[in-house]
């Protein structure tokens, strides 16, 4: 059953939900990592698979940026890979994650074991554990995972590409074995995720970081299928489910099929061109270009600003950056644009 959502829910639930919010909530893609000068110190003592496989250090990574910032939202410091380790798949990062044993056999899909969260990432939901027992202002927390094509993506390549062509190629030569294989992925991200809701997480999304690769029917046959397996198991968990589909602009026809409550939205297409084309029963999240925090204080404000134009007064929108935030971005901008996107938003609702 769908949590009830009242007036004492935060702002960021309430916005995933399309209900009214006093301003704009917002939070950041990337916004627990190595543009933060307290997670470089912690980096410095600390490889970054350790900090993954540690709920102490992953809890506090996560934490670090809500300490610094008015964020509407937390998202769990963790790699898309992590469930994969912990189902056998070994790999480095060097320092993209390299599989040691690319699958490339149906023989290799069907050998996959299933996963176990609580017995293979109990690391995982003992940060999510941590993080809501610590989070500052009751600020919700995002679980995360890879969707299944992007996962795929990897665990065919071996290691990441601009093209994946191996991966791409392995969809045609061997359709069948693609499909079982994104079926199984999608069924342990599901597993993955509906763990870390109960293991406290508030919302759940999939990260689709090589949507932009397929062309529409492929993107339907393998990526909307995975993603589409996935959320239909999540469904009975109750939080709020997103979606992000990097470079998705030109698939979001397809991804109007999705039942989620939230779409992200890269910089590329104006939020109002997202909204038509999904519909009014899903929310919408992002999207100002990250090289926009690079800019002197008053552009950067009308940059926000105009995002905010573009998403419209409807309610359902999530302020985000179109992509993660860059390394070298200054965390005074980042504070800059939030308290930017809380009090335009604000005083727009006020006077509107």
């Amino acid at each position: 059953m769908v949590a009830l959502m009242t007036n004492e829910t935060p702002v960021f639930l309430r916005a995933c939900r399309r209900q009214a919010v006093p301003y704009t909530p917002v939070w950041v893609m990337r916004q627990a990592g190595r543009y933060l000068p307290e997670y470089r110190a912690l980096r410095a003592q600390h490889d970054f698979v350790t900090m993954t496989r540690s709920a102490e250090l992953a809890a506090e990574v996560t934490l670090q940026p809500l300490r610094r910032f008015d964020l509407d939202a937390a998202i769990l410091f963790s790699d898309i890979m992590t469930p994969l380790q912990g189902m056998g798949i070994s790999l480095t990062f060097e320092p993209g994650p390299v599989v040691a044993t690319p699958i490339r056999t149906r023989e290799q899909v069907q050998a996959l074991p299933l996963l176990q969260p609580a017995r293979d990432v109990p690391q995982v939901l003992e940060a999510v554990k941590l993080i809501r027992a610590n989070a500052p202002r009751n600020v919700p927390l995002i679980g995360f995972a890879g969707a299944p094509f992007t996962l795929l993506c990897y665990l065919v390549s071996g290691r990441p590409s601009k093209e994946f062509g191996t991966a791409r190629s392995f969809l045609y030569q061997q359709t069948a074995a693609a499909e079982q294989l994104i079926d199984h992925l999608a069924d342990a991200m599901a597993a993955y995720l509906a763990a870390q809701a109960a293991a406290g997480a508030q919302a759940l999304m999939l990260f689709e970081s090589w949507a932009g690769l397929l062309a529409p029917p492929q993107f339907r046959q393998f990526a909307l299928r995975g993603a589409k397996r996935t959320f239909a198991a999540l469904k009975a968990t109750g939080v709020p489910l997103i979606y992000y589909a990097h470079q998705g602009s030109a698939l979001m026809d397809e991804i109007r099929a999705l039942d989620v409550d939230v779409v992200g939205v890269d910089w590329r297409s104006p939020l109002s061109v997202a909204r038509r084309a999904l519909g009014p029963d899903k929310a919408v999240q992002g999207n100002l270009d990250p090289a926009a925090l690079y800019a002197p204080p008053d552009e950067l404000k009308r940059q926000v600003e105009a995002v905010l134009r573009e998403a419209g007064t409807g309610p359902g929108h999530i302020f985000n950056l179109g992509h993660g935030i860059w390394p070298d971005a200054d965390p005074d901008a980042v504070a800059r644009m939030i308290d930017h996107v809380h009090e335009a938003s604000a005083r727009a609702r006020s006077t509107g």
